[in-house]
């Protein structure tokens, strides 16, 4: 396995799209599509972005899927389908409920003011896996795996100096396994 290590391979955060704890769903969307336009040559597009509080701290992260769940008629983050399924309701009736959805859900004219109303708050995924700036790729494989997440903030003497992604650490690998 490669000798570069975490440092080598993450995001830093002032790269990194940050939008405020109040910000909309759109504005966030718009943020995000202005860094796919700054991010560093040969890096992956960003698929997500940082939400920030007042102090400038992490709290969350808005990714691909949170920007479809705001489009999502009903959509409440403390109503996941995962506690139907616990409570035994069945597939077909979980495929019903989101048929059913499908009927009230939105046209594409709707979306934008369904975007601009929807807090970030109110889909983003609160984020607190981390890794040490200096572990190695096989530490931040196994991380990866284990929490089953896109990203990992990476941490230098207990603050967040960045975000490896998933999609860079694949990148790395494939590198080195072509050079073999």
């Amino acid at each position: 396995m490669s000798a570069k290590n975490i440092r080598d391979l993450m995001v830093t955060i002032d790269m990194y799209p940050q939008v405020g704890k109040n910000a909309s769903v759109y504005e966030a969307m718009m943020v995000l599509e202005k860094y796919q336009e700054s991010r560093p040559p040969g890096r992956q597009k960003y698929r997500a972005v940082l939400v920030v509080d007042e102090a400038g701290k992490i709290i969350g992260k808005i990714g691909q899927l949170a920007f479809l769940k705001a489009f999502e008629p009903g959509y409440r983050p403390e109503g996941k389908f995962e506690e139907l399924e616990i409570a035994g309701v069945s597939d077909d009736n979980i495929s019903t409920m989101m048929d059913s959805m499908r009927l009230v859900m939105p046209d594409f004219a709707d979306l934008k003011p369904r975007a601009k109303a929807t807090p970030v708050t109110s889909v983003m995924r609160t984020v607190t896996e981390g890794i040490d700036i200096d572990s190695g790729m096989a530490e931040a494989i196994q991380l990866l795996v284990r929490y089953q997440t896109l990203s990992l903030l990476v941490k230098e003497n207990g603050k967040i100096v960045g975000l490896l992604r998933l999609s860079d650490l694949l990148d790395e690998i494939t590198r080195e396994l072509m050079e073999e």
